[in-house]
């Protein structure tokens, strides 16, 4: 036998040895350096802030849970951020690394993102059909959040609470005492999300828009007719202080009283989940009112198909979604105050912050209102770029 064939052999031999050592390395769950571990899997999630709560207790629960997929253990991670704020940076592409998935506050801010993307790629990156489409995860509606004493007074004078109403105390020259309230109440103090900082505060001003004009879609005219600037200004600057303002408007409600504000509208969760709060801290319980032109946030859970992430990122992203609909973890955002996008699961349940806070206001199931519709990218620019020039730079 010549050295050629010796060699030949002994390679031969030497990969039978690596095959039956790997064999039975995996059959006996010994560890070894020639049997590489499983890729973990990491879903990276950008978040809206009144959702992140729900999403980081659904995560920790998940990754507890040890979850993979094609042998490959998924580990979720989640980050908070506002959505007009993630907007800009998708918009410029500073989002670094590019998230797994995206769960901003509503569904028109990934239209608007995906409009942008598809004139630079050609291509959708947030689809609306098909097994990678955009979602809701839970929903929160937007609502009167009045002290008691205050609403009830406004009631009185006026009916039922609306933003004209809003307009009216906001500005009676002679404060409370001219509404029929106490002398030390002062003046209106309207709360509202400072714009720039929680998408809220824009979607405020579009329901004002809607109720003003009587329509469900505002457009650009809408926005800049010169009565409706003048109405909106007045009924801004019943606002205390909007540099304070910060994304958590609600926690600064809880905190600080009617320093901060006498109501304003506000997302339904934030006030159940400080409702607590602030009837412990305050003697003036909050009271809820639903408003007749609704907005509303629907989380929508969009998992990004750019050749930054793999299929198997995808595929993954897409198990941490049927867990969050799961009839479990949908009773969890219930508990949060959060209407479940799950229909099979019901507002009502075991720690539920709707039958709880229903003496406040709180319902169940909402009556038929006038739903606004979605502005798109003119109308948003043109009210915030109202908002810099007539009240932040005030």
């Amino acid at each position: 036998m010549n050295k050629t064939r010796l060699v030949f052999f002994a390679i031969v031999a030497i990969a039978l040895l690596i095959v039956v050592g790997s064999f039975a390395v995996q059959r006996l769950g010994i560890s070894s350096p020639l049997v590489e571990p499983p890729k973990q899997l990491e879903v990276r999630i950008v978040c809206a802030l009144p959702v992140e709560p729900f999403i980081q207790e659904a995560a920790r629960r998940f990754n507890e849970e040890d979850q993979k997929i094609e042998g490959h253990p998924i580990k979720i991670t989640v980050t908070p951020m506002d959505g007009l704020t993630a907007m800009g940076r998708w918009e410029r592409e500073e989002m670094s690394p590019i998230p797994t998935v995206w769960i901003p506050d509503s569904r028109y801010l990934v239209e608007l993102v995906n409009a942008t993307y598809k004139e630079k790629r050609g291509r959708d990156v947030f689809l609306t059909g098909g097994e990678y489409r955009t979602r809701p995860i839970a929903i929160s509606l937007f609502s009167w959040g009045i002290y008691s004493s205050r609403a009830e007074v406004l009631e009185q004078k006026f009916g039922e609470i609306n933003w004209q109403v809003i307009h009216d105390a906001a500005t009676a020259k002679g404060g409370w005492p001219e509404l029929g309230g106490e002398s030390d109440w002062g003046y209106f103090k309207l709360l509202v999300p400072n714009p720039n900082k929680n998408v809220g505060g824009f979607l405020a001003m579009v329901a004002a828009a809607g109720e003003y004009h009587g329509k469900t879609r505002i457009t650009v005219a809408d926005v800049t007719d010169p009565e409706f600037q003048e109405w909106l200004g007045e009924l801004m600057g019943a606002v205390t202080d909007f540099s304070s303002l910060g994304a958590y408007t609600v926690e600064n409600l809880a905190l600080f009283g009617y320093s901060t504000g006498d109501g304003g509208q506000l997302l339904e969760s934030d006030l159940l989940t400080h409702m607590a709060g602030i009837q412990t801290r305050w003697e003036d319980p909050l009271r809820i009112v639903y408003p007749e032109y609704l907005t509303w946030f629907d989380f929508p859970y969009t998992i990004w198909m750019g050749d930054e992430t793999s299929y198997l990122e995808k595929n993954a992203a897409l198990e941490f979604e049927r867990y969050l609909l799961s009839p479990e973890i949908q009773q969890l955002a219930v508990t949060l105050g959060l209407r479940p996008a799950n229909p099979e699961v019901p507002v009502t349940g075991t720690d539920s912050l709707f039958v709880r806070w229903q003496d406040q206001g709180a319902m169940i199931v909402v009556p038929r209102t006038t739903a606004m519709r979605s502005p798109d990218r003119d109308v948003l620019l043109a009210l915030l770029r109202w908002f810099q020039l007539n009240v932040e730079e005030r």
